[in-house]
């Protein structure tokens, strides 16, 4: 007789805040104005965010050990080439399409993950980011009422 081991929904840790920005920024330079802004030092990891082969997005990380918080800028979208076979006078066209962590929330191009020790209001980094040229918004998202919330957690 075998036994058949479930992981449970609960297994994983979801106890964090997000923030959704939208801004037309490069990867590189959202994390260089947040940083100035909001005084983080958020450094681009040596490998992107891997979902599969052709789905991979920026992560910048930061872990605050004075005040037990870890802190994550995510890109939410992934410019993927497809290649399209044609029988016409080019050989091959190549277009791209744009994938994203997280499904439901299309229009929002990074976020910032907050895992906090204690609960921390974020309504001071909120108004930080909005502060930054070119950054259209930047506002909290209720992280229980994503459907793939589990895209964040690496």
């Amino acid at each position: 007789m075998s036994t058949t081991h479930k992981i449970s929904a609960d297994f994983y840790d979801d106890d964090f805040q997000l923030i959704a920005i939208h801004s037309d920024l490069e990867d590189y330079a959202i994390g260089y104005a947040i940083n100035s802004n909001c005084g983080l030092y958020l450094k681009r990891l040596e490998k992107d965010l891997l979902f599969n082969q052709n789905l991979s997005f920026s992560v910048f990380e930061w872990d605050d050990e004075m005040n037990d918080t870890y802190w994550t800028l995510i890109s939410n979208k992934c410019a993927i080439q497809v290649d399209i076979p044609s029988d016409g006078l080019f050989e091959k066209n190549t277009s791209f399409r744009t994938d994203y962590l997280i499904k439901e929330q299309k229009e929002v191009d990074y976020f910032l993950k907050v895992d906090a020790g204690d609960e921390i209001t974020l309504e001071q980094q909120i108004k930080s980011i909005n502060k930054i040229p070119k950054v259209i918004t930047a506002y909290p998202i209720d992280v229980q009422t994503l459907k793939s919330k589990r895209n964040l957690i690496f």
